[in-house]
């Protein structure tokens, strides 16, 4: 099968296409034929080399796919069949022909998605639900703020959180993706962040209050901030370090708020607590999915070799949800 390795770290020109043995299926997981594979932000700190696969996990990089079963490994409960539509959410491997994955961490396709679709789904519904309803409990009538509006956790997490019943402050570097942010996908409050300081601008336009819940993709740049935009008893959920991972807590200020830092990484996560979240997601947001509450985005896709022209329009910033690699 074609698969991509990363020759060495650095920018996408590194992003080398291969022929490699196919994956065989172990104990407890499925082989699946991949139609397509999403793009992540933990993609480009792999390539990069800050973000080495777990132990034991595939080289190849990718954290989420669609496709079709095409095979079992020796004790699978979970009733599949051969050819079934399904998404995985991955370790590792996504960005290949084939996948040997763990049956907890396959679903079948929501109702109503088609199948290159599809891919732009499991590794963000998962991160954003286990973060904002099972880690944060966010609350109807809650505000939430999201860094990063039209990335793909932030599409997601915008309408997800909307569909729970709270009330959506985001950021966006752009005017244009500020408009975007509240027309298309239903923010209440878009904050352009390189105009205004964020904590400020949310708190004058939600009546002088901060956010309940911050879910933050950036780290250590927006830590100092995230803690002054909070509310009292307001929980920062850290899925990110795009800005860095040290900086300065004002605990003083957390004690006053009697507020919260969370921080939190899927894919290190053993395959119980994996499989617990997907199951999660069917029941949850699969069917926010089906009745359209929730749009899966695809900004646009590339073929496999054509990887490094997608990591390098996923890194220019101007997609609007989700970059695909089509199989």
């Amino acid at each position: 099968m074609k698969a991509v390795y990363i020759s060495e770290p650095g920018g996408p020109e590194v992003l080398e296409v291969r022929d490699v043995d196919a994956p065989v299926p172990g104990q407890g997981e499925v082989l699946i034929d991949v139609v397509a594979a999403g793009l992540n932000r933990a993609d480009v700190q792999q390539r990069r080399g800050f973000y080495p696969p777990p132990p034991g996990a595939s080289e190849v990089p990718g954290l989420e796919i669609s496709g079709r079963i095409a095979g079992f490994g020796p004790g699978v409960s979970k009733p599949f069949s051969l050819g079934d539509k399904v998404v995985a959410l991955l370790a590792g491997g996504g960005y290949a022909q084939q996948v040997a994955v763990p049956a907890e961490q396959v679903l079948r396709v929501p109702e109503g998605v088609d199948l290159v679709t599809a891919a732009a789904l499991p590794e963000v519904a998962a991160t954003v639900y286990s973060n904002l309803i099972m880690t944060a409990q966010l609350q109807p009538g809650e505000t939430v703020l999201i860094h990063g509006a039209t990335g793909g956790i932030g599409t997601m997490a915008i309408q997800l959180a909307k569909a729970f019943g709270a009330k959506v402050a985001t950021t966006a570097g752009t005017e244009e993706k500020v408009s975007t942010a509240k027309a298309f996908l239903g923010a209440d409050i878009a904050i352009n962040y390189k105009e205004e300081d964020f904590p400020e601008s949310l708190r004058r336009q939600n009546d002088g209050k901060g956010a309940d819940v911050i879910l933050d993709v950036v780290g250590a740049k927006y830590l100092q901030q995230n803690v002054d935009a909070l509310a009292d008893y307001g929980r920062l959920v850290v899925i990110g370090l795009q800005g860095g991972a040290k900086g300065e807590l004002d605990l003083g200020l957390l004690l006053k708020k009697r507020a919260a830092v969370v921080a939190t990484a899927l894919r290190p996560r053993p395959v119980a607590e994996k499989g617990a979240i997907m199951t999660a997601v069917r029941d949850a947001v699969w069917p926010l999915v089906a009745d359209g509450r929730i749009r899966p985005l695809v900004a646009k896709t590339f073929p496999l070799d054509q990887v490094s022209a997608a990591h390098r329009y996923f890194d220019s910033g101007d997609h609007v949800g989700k970059v695909l690699l089509v199989m």
